[in-house]
């Protein structure tokens, strides 16, 4: 209980001679620390807020504006065209300022109102420019001279050293398609996928609904999308993902991989603490708005940003319609799910962020913690990897007040998930396809209730060093996580590395607390509920056929230089073999009943 004393500010007993009082002055440190941090965080958000407010114009550009028009002003030159004089005239009838103050103030005013304008007018130029999407149907490598003097145009309104949400206000809205285009696009893509009778059906179906119940939902539509900038984002996240009520586990979560041939260190709390700490110097970037925008056409196109708001400090909460995302504007913690157990492990201790050294600290008191799981606490993430509306009813029911609340809101408004898991895996050059399948299934769902499927990212250490993540699909899309991941990568290994013996670099430090244990009081019914979920989600983890493989013979260098995207090449190769693989197929049943007796043998799809 040395944690709990420590985190006591001051103490108080009641003696005959009156109130006896001990102050802590350690907690007291530690709270004002805190406060500190706290402090620091709100100005670094506050002062983001604004230079992302006037962007692509700059702070410091009201000045020059300013004294640009005082100049003149002393020149005896009116930039103003009259509103100088105006302005002064108003200041003469409220105030009782001499006429040098009036005149500053007045020149300050118009130069304010002169900047103002001007941020507006380059941000709807931009959003003008960025409109434009001719660039895209250009052959690969041939860029027009209209295209070009437009990417200069959008280079000069883009402003200088963007952060990351700086072209948020700039972007165009997504545009509403014509219905009638619509409706000829979709009978082209499923022309050749029906018989002549069943497309003439569909086409005159079609053409109905272009000319009855169309337009009025076109009419919603564009209502929609003249006060939202995407008018099918919020529908796309909540019909595609939230109100989806089958498991998530291996049906939406997606999984990343370590670098396959080299392991820095086989310490397994080293590399957690390495790891962690990454992650944490990446989410500290992300508050700060250091991370560039992605940029497309060389550096030219931005792309929305918004998908990184949610990465951290969140969590997917159940429901038994709809599912809802709950995000925190910060979180001091993380939990780490080791044996059954749970523990709570804070990130911070004398005002800053712990340094690698001490997180792997705080990971090896977690594996040399001899304590026993709890009953009903060692399968219980198994709620979150079975259906969803089973764990809504149960969160609701179970859940909802006292040490298990106060558990559940720990796991759940955490920086992230950890996993130290208790298996080795990674890639064998010996076994290289048993142990490439072993990995990657383990990532994706592991034993169903080792991973807190609901968070928006579990981070996973393996017993022999290696690591990987699983990531909840509903916050954002893929390329966000793998932007984290690849800094994750890059630090660990290039940044921060390792000692000669495989721990982290630095001291540790005694004085942190120790990791806590969360608490849990699950009742037998609630047992049966997380025994049914388990059940589920081990059918379907062992439904999954997985077969991964290193492919060395080429990489993305070759593709690019057939002048074709990765993406595209890859996407290419799966419709190919999804030909080749319908094809076999029917060939296949037509030589099973060609004869017009018994089939021989049935042909099988594993999806």
């Amino acid at each position: 209980m040395a944690e709990a004393h420590q985190a006591v500010a001051f103490q108080f007993t009641v003696t005959p001679d009156g109130i006896d009082l001990r102050l802590s002055h350690e907690a007291l440190k530690q709270i004002c620390l805190s406060g500190l941090h706290s402090w620091k965080k709100k100005f670094i958000r506050f002062k983001n807020g604004i230079i992302t407010g006037v962007y692509p114009a700059s702070p410091s550009s009201w000045l020059i504006v300013v004294v640009g028009v005082m100049s003149t002003m002393y020149a005896k030159i009116d930039p103003s065209l009259g509103i100088i004089a105006k302005i002064n005239r108003t200041l003469d009838s409220t105030s009782s300022m001499s006429s040098r103050t009036k005149n500053v103030v007045s020149g300050v005013l118009f130069g304010t109102g002169l900047w103002v304008a001007l941020i507006f007018t380059m941000r709807y130029s931009l959003k003008v420019l960025l409109s434009y999407h001719g660039w895209m149907f250009l052959e690969h490598g041939k860029i027009s001279r209209a295209t070009k003097i437009w990417m200069c145009m959008v280079k000069i309104f883009s402003g200088r050293k963007p952060m990351l949400y700086s072209f948020q206000t700039s972007l165009p809205r997504l545009p509403v398609p014509a219905v009638q285009d619509t409706v000829n696009r979709y009978l082209e893509s499923v022309r050749p996928l029906m018989k002549e009778a069943d497309f003439q059906r569909m086409t005159a179906l079609a053409q109905d609904f272009a000319v009855s119940l169309g337009p009025r939902l076109q009419w919603y539509l564009k209502l929609k999308s003249w006060w939202a900038t995407n008018y099918v984002s919020d529908w796309w996240e909540e019909y595609i993902y939230l109100r989806g009520r089958g498991p998530l586990m291996v049906n939406s979560n997606y999984y990343a991989m370590d670098l396959l041939y080299v392991l820095p260190t086989h310490i397994q709390a080293a590399r957690a603490g390495n790891g962690i700490h990454a992650i944490l110097l990446y989410r500290r970037k992300l508050d700060r708005e250091e991370i560039k925008p992605i940029f497309l056409l060389g550096s030219t196109i931005p792309l929305c940003s918004a998908q990184w708001e949610r990465m951290f400090n969140t969590s997917r909460i159940p429901g038994e319609e709809t599912d809802t995302i709950q995000h925190m504007r910060d979180s001091k913690h993380i939990v780490v799910f080791h044996r059954g157990r749970y523990f709570k492990v804070w990130l911070y201790h004398d005002g800053r962020l712990l340094k690698p050294r001490e997180i792997e600290q705080q990971m090896q008191r977690i594996l040399d913690d001899p304590s026993e799981p709890q009953a009903g606490e060692e399968k219980l993430a198994a709620l979150t990897a079975g259906e969803r509306v089973p764990w809504a009813r149960c969160r609701q029911a179970y859940f909802g007040q006292g040490k298990n609340k106060q558990s559940l809101d720990a796991v759940e408004k955490a920086a992230f998930f950890v996993t130290l898991d208790e298996t080795e895996q990674g890639y064998r050059k010996e076994d290289v396809e048993t142990s490439m399948d072993s990995y990657a299934k383990s990532l994706l769902h592991g034993r169903c209730f080792d991973r807190w499927f609901d968070k928006s990212f579990t981070f996973v250490v393996f017993k022999n060093g290696k690591m990987g993540m699983n990531a909840e699909h509903s916050w954002a899309d893929a390329p966000i996580a793998g932007h984290l991941w690849e800094y994750v990568m890059a630090t660990d290994s290039f940044q921060l590395g390792y000692t000669e013996d495989g721990h982290c670099k630095g001291d540790t430090n005694p004085n942190i607390p120790y990791p806590t244990r969360l608490q849990w009081d699950i009742p037998e019914e609630c047992q049966e509920v997380v025994e049914m979920s388990l059940s589920t989600a081990t059918r379907l983890a062992n439904d999954v056929d997985f077969h991964s493989f290193p492919f060395t013979t080429f990489g993305k260098g070759l593709i690019k230089k057939c002048r074709t995207s990765p993406d595209g090449f890859v996407q290419l190769a799966l419709q190919l073999a999804h030909y080749k693989t319908l094809s076999i197929l029917l060939v296949r049943n037509w030589r099973c009943f060609g004869g017009g007796g018994r089939p021989r043998s049935l042909p099988i799809i594993a999806g």
